[in-house]
């Protein structure tokens, strides 16, 4: 059951990355982005010795904010 419930947060938190960064993308993308980008947000806050459980308001915007950095390094260095 966990996992399907971390699909689905991925899930969301890849949408919102999306829309922020102004793009679109298919539900696996966003899954993919959305888990990514939540262990590098996790990763990012942590060296600033940030830590935030992973289903709150503060563990979701950490999330969003590490998929956004995701998409944009994509961006950035893929084109």
């Amino acid at each position: 059951m966990s996992l399907i419930f971390n699909l689905a947060l991925g899930a969301l938190i890849g949408w919102l990355a999306s829309k922020i960064m102004g793009g679109s993308s298919s539900l696996l993308r966003n899954i993919l982005v959305g888990l990514v980008g939540s262990g590098v947000g996790s990763f990012v806050a942590g060296l600033f010795g940030i830590s935030a459980i992973q289903f709150s308001v503060g563990g979701i915007l950490i999330s969003v904010l590490g998929a956004c950095l995701c998409i944009w390094l994509v961006r950035k260095f893929v084109g």
